[in-house]
């Protein structure tokens, strides 16, 4: 089954694509260059998933870092 230009359009902006790569997903979706539009779907989902586990790093260290200041308290608190 294709999918509908509409719901794919939408797809692509709930998925964080921007004006561009929507453009250009769609233009060669559009020209029947499915190989090249996946391509540039899976380009979008490692950049997605780059940042994601970026995130996870920065929330990493502050979980480190509060768990530093709760037992700094714990012993000042002796």
């Amino acid at each position: 089954m294709e999918p509908n230009s509409d719901r794919m359009i939408q797809n692509l902006k709930a998925a964080g694509c921007g004006k561009t790569q929507i453009t250009s997903i769609m233009t060669e979706w559009n020209n029947g260059h499915t190989t090249q539009a996946l391509r540039l779907l899976e380009n979008h989902r490692k950049a997605l998933l780059n940042r994601f586990h970026k995130s996870k790093e920065c929330i990493d260290c502050l979980d480190y870092l509060v768990f530093q200041i709760e037992q700094e308290q714990k012993i000042k608190s002796r």
